[in-house]
């Protein structure tokens, strides 16, 4: 799975108990009708993918959905999901049109030749 958009914020490395359990967390800001921040988190050596990010930059994000369960002191089950991403790239910023194919030189077309009037009533509509 993927998760596009702009990154909101970075935050800093973290370090769990002594068994040097590591996590980094990002903030993507989707880019659609109804933007959703979404935060996926980087653990162990997947932390050091986010040092050449930062805010603002338009990434891809590439995640995994985990879940888990959990049992309190009392016996209630509780369940818990988590985002880990585990790939990021930079994306290029749209400079209205780049999404456009591009577009071929005009010595790339051929002349159409000797058409006749009668040839343009073929049309479909």
């Amino acid at each position: 799975m993927e998760v596009q958009g702009r990154i909101k914020m970075v935050g800093e490395t973290q370090s769990f108990g002594s068994n040097g359990f590591r996590k980094r967390e990002v903030v993507v800001t989707t880019d659609e009708q109804y933007p959703q921040h979404i935060m996926v988190e980087f653990v162990q050596d997947k932390t050091d993918l986010l040092n050449n990010y930062q805010v603002g930059q338009q990434v891809k994000v590439s995640i995994n959905l985990r879940g888990r369960e959990w049992v309190n002191p009392q016996g209630e089950t509780k369940y818990f999901n988590s985002i880990q991403g585990w790939r990021i790239e930079a994306l290029q910023a749209d400079a209205g049109g780049a999404n456009m194919p591009p577009v071929p030189p005009a010595d790339a077309f051929e002349p159409a030749g000797n058409l006749k009037e009668e040839d343009h009533d073929d049309l479909p509509f």
